[in-house]
């Protein structure tokens, strides 16, 4: 439907966009040089209220109420928006927060230092409206770094108070995994890529490099890891995890070769670089069932593997969008769990036909109020609309807000 491209001042060579997140009629993208925040009262005219700069890979980006948080993930010399690259061992690493509530002129608030820096974040709203918490993952010790230091295997809760947030603090430091810095045992982990909470269930589903965790958090700043699954068969690189909405199932994806190969091929197979369903049975326990991948061979040059995505809601159904880098944008339908199948995509092509895959294509493809937006690493926003007779009960569902790494229950 629409395509807002990206613009001064995120037209430099690695100005990618990353994750998105929504709220009434605004939608967030994170870059690695900042935020952008687009009005999409219209969404076939979707129009830039303001891009902010604010450099550091990847601004991995959540929102609620007033506030706008960002990850950082590579070491700057310091923690403001005007810090450039730092020391690979002692620069400054972490979450940024920002005040939303003039939309055309967004405020710097407060960073706070995370160990191994934040690669992602999920919020999870707290007990009572007065809180949330920030759950960073983070990822990649080594021996020289300052404040990244193996073992590393644990993540960072940040708690928020809504009406102070200039107070947010580290809280909590859970330890979720008891492999120290054992890296040659099957399922190893130095950290975890993300995590997706269903606060309504009080459960959270770890995509943790090695393994994927199951977990309950009825203690917000106490994680309890209730299992841990690995598939040294068929999964390289646990990235991220999606509920159904029954919260009977999760899936999890597999981002092998870290998003920057051609793995959307015949050589690869079906079952790596893929999507895994996995029940949760009633002791809440995992039982793996299908695997999902895009059906369509992409070229050499195209990087291509499972990565962000959300549900449709959809009554009765588990639907779900997925951004496949170059692989493009995949509605697919896993009410049968062992046999998901995709139903509708968009495919833009490759961006070069010859020479080493070139890092573009679809980071994240979300569902919110009705159409599909997608943040194109390299070509901006895309607007999509989906008209089919299985998915259009969707479109009765609005939202206020999505965080899609924060599930909130959809009627059925």
């Amino acid at each position: 439907m629409a395509n807002v491209p990206l613009s001064a001042p995120f037209d430099g060579e690695e100005a990618w966009g990353t994750d998105l997140a929504f709220q009434g009629n605004y939608a967030y993208v994170g870059n690695y040089e900042g935020f952008t925040i687009h009005d999409i009262t219209d969404p076939a005219k979707p129009k830039v209220v303001t891009r902010v700069v604010c450099p550091g890979g990847q601004n991995d980006i959540s929102v609620t109420g007033n506030l706008l948080f960002l990850s950082v993930d590579e070491p700057r010399d310091n923690e403001t928006c005007q810090s450039r690259r730092g020391d690979l061992d002692a620069g400054w690493e972490g979450i940024r927060i920002f005040d939303i509530s003039d939309k055309t002129h967004p405020r710097y608030l407060k960073s706070l230092a995370t160990a191994c820096g934040s690669h992602t974040h999920t919020l999870v709203p707290g007990k009572d409206a007065a809180k949330v918490y920030l759950y960073v993952s983070s990822f990649g010790p080594s021996p020289e770094a300052k404040y990244c230091k193996p073992p590393h295997d644990s993540i960072a809760i940040i708690e928020v108070p809504v009406s102070d947030p200039a107070q947010a603090k580290i809280v909590a430091q859970p330890v979720l995994f008891t492999d120290g810095d054992d890296e040659s045992q099957p399922g190893a982990t130095s950290g975890c890529h993300d995590i997706t909470v269903y606060p309504e269930k009080d459960l959270a589903a770890g995509a943790c490099l090695g393994n994927g965790i199951l977990m309950d958090i009825s203690d917000r700043t106490r994680p309890r890891v209730l299992q841990e699954i690995t598939d040294t068969e068929n999964f390289s690189v646990w990235h991220s995890a999606t509920f159904t909405n029954d919260a009977t199932r999760v899936i999890f994806s597999d981002e092998l070769g870290g998003g920057i190969a051609p793995t959307c091929d015949a050589k690869t197979g079906p079952t790596r670089g893929a999507d895994a369903v996995y029940d949760i049975t009633g002791d809440r326990k995992l039982q793996r069932r299908g695997y999902f991948k895009i059906p369509r061979h992409q070229t050499e040059t195209e990087n291509c593997v499972a990565h962000n995505g959300s549900l449709l809601p959809v009554p009765g159904k588990t639907i779900m969008v997925q951004g496949w880098y170059q692989g493009g944008v995949s509605v697919i339908d896993f009410t049968d769990p062992d046999h998901p199948k995709e139903i509708a995509y968009v495919d833009r092509g490759p961006l070069n036909t010859s020479g080493e895959p070139q890092l573009g294509g679809s980071w994240s493809a979300y569902y919110y109020n009705g159409y599909i937006y997608s943040s194109d690493i390299t070509k901006g926003l895309d607007v999509i609309a989906i008209d089919d007779p299985l998915t259009d009960p969707a479109k009765a569902v609005k939202l206020d807000e999505l965080n899609a790494q924060t599930q909130v229950s959809y009627p059925e």
